[in-house]
């Protein structure tokens, strides 16, 4: 069910609508516009007519929501939510650059990754201290004090973070070191994880399931903004097809699909979604011409020595590339970079 209050409508109006909600069993959340104050009220199955809540005194009008995702539907914020995390806004007309090595490997090399990204103009690094591995005898990461390593060389660089949690029990340390917690593709589905990101006060990173629906993502993402966190980032990063050229399948159409559906922003991330750092840049430019709202991609100062997903990581030099031709794109389609 989703409430939209009259410009203008007073407190004791949404208040008293919040009442009359929550007497009918809804659990209710509410999103405040520049215009108008909108109530999402997620709760009973039993028929009832609208009507009777669009009578009460500064309601607008009220209509149901009829996808499985209430807080998630672009009706819930028909204006798109903008992530603010300092200078960095995440949603707007500029497109975001989250780039940075796989995993962080020693303080030299999570340093140089820094300097590489906040020179080609990226505004947030991105590096693995805890690292889900298909095989248990890879690296797995050096966690927490990879993650110190990596918060002061963001630090020194002017850069946020943005870092991988895998399990709940780690929502507490990642959330001393990184400005966006970010949840992988393994763990898209990890309800009980994301009933725990619920509650966190940090900006969540959701990354697609590789075999995951969008609305599969986008109940994913529900389950995080019903805790009360609606801060989340949904993230493209390629499906597993019977396609065997690339890593996985970039679902780039998924980029407009999601922009009408939702309201939350949306990233593409071109390293994952391809395996194959030649192919890296196009897909950037044909996220970003999608409507990507930023991209997330892997940079290594030594990439063919890289300790984990070398081959699909760009060197410095196709990381400046890859910005420059970003910005060209962006300003085509009425965007900055």
């Amino acid at each position: 069910m989703l409430v939209v209050m009259q410009e203008g409508a007073s407190e004791v109006q949404t208040e008293a609508v919040i009442k009359r909600l929550v007497d009918m069993g809804f659990t209710v959340h509410r999103s405040t516009g520049v215009r108008h104050t909108v109530l999402g009220g997620v709760g009973p199955l039993d028929d009832f007519d609208p009507a009777t809540l669009e009578v009460l005194e500064g309601v607008k009008e009220c209509h149901r929501i009829v996808s499985p995702y209430k807080l998630a539907s672009r009706h819930f914020r028909p204006g798109g939510t903008i992530i603010q995390i300092g200078r960095v806004t995440i949603g707007d007309s500029h497109v975001v650059s989250m780039a940075g090595p796989c995993s962080i490997e020693n303080e030299e090399q999570i340093d140089r990754s820094a300097e590489i990204v906040a020179q080609g103009g990226g505004q947030v690094i991105r590096g693995g201290a805890f690292k889900p591995r298909s095989s248990p005898y890879s690296f797995q990461g050096l966690g927490e004090e990879g993650l110190r390593m990596m918060r002061k060389a963001a630090d020194r660089h002017g850069l946020l973070v943005v870092s991988e949690v895998m399990d709940h029990l780690q929502i507490p340390v990642l959330e001393e070191y990184a400005d966006i917690l970010q949840v992988g593709a393994r763990n898209m589905q990890n309800f009980n994880l994301l009933r725990e990101l619920g509650k966190a006060r940090k900006p969540v990173l959701l990354k697609r399931g590789i075999a995951a629906t969008i609305e599969e993502l986008l109940l994913s993402a529900e389950y995080i903004m019903s805790g009360g966190n609606y801060e989340v980032i949904l993230c493209e990063r390629g499906i597993r097809t019977f396609e065997t050229s690339t890593r996985n399948t970039m679902d780039i159409a998924a980029v407009p699909v999601l922009k009408r559906l939702t309201h939350l922003p949306v990233v593409a991330d071109p390293s994952h979604g391809t395996g194959k750092r030649d192919y890296v840049l196009p897909m950037a430019r044909a996220a970003v011409a999608a409507g990507a709202d930023g991209l997330l991609v892997e940079v290594h100062p030594d990439p063919d020595r890289a300790w984990s997903d070398g081959a699909q990581t760009l060197t410095p030099q196709q990381f400046c590339d890859l910005m420059g031709q970003v910005r060209a794109v962006a300003g085509a389609v009425g965007r900055t970079a």
